[in-house]
């Protein structure tokens, strides 16, 4: 019997650009994205990287209050990853 049976990862979906916000306290890597997100047309999707534990909390209230689409998100690789689309 295999003890050691690998984690399903989601697929990744595809992004137009990258917020790489690792290493950023709170509110740096929402700030970050919300300046990139000005530069970007609707339906583009955003991939945003950060280390810091309140981001989880912060980009779900972020995409709720602003009315962008929350995709995905999960952690990899010691960061957390967000997918948001653009409204």
């Amino acid at each position: 019997m295999d003890a050691m049976v690998p984690a399903m990862v989601p697929p990744m979906v595809p992004y137009d650009r990258e917020v790489d916000a690792r290493g950023l306290n709170c509110p740096l890597p929402i700030l970050r994205t919300k300046k990139t997100l000005n530069d970007m047309s609707s339906g583009q999707v955003l991939r945003i990287l950060a280390t810091d534990p309140a981001a989880v909390r912060d980009f779900q209230a972020f995409a709720k209050q602003t009315g962008n689409h929350l995709l995905q998100h999960g952690e990899q690789d010691g960061a957390f990853f967000f997918l948001l689309e653009r409204k």
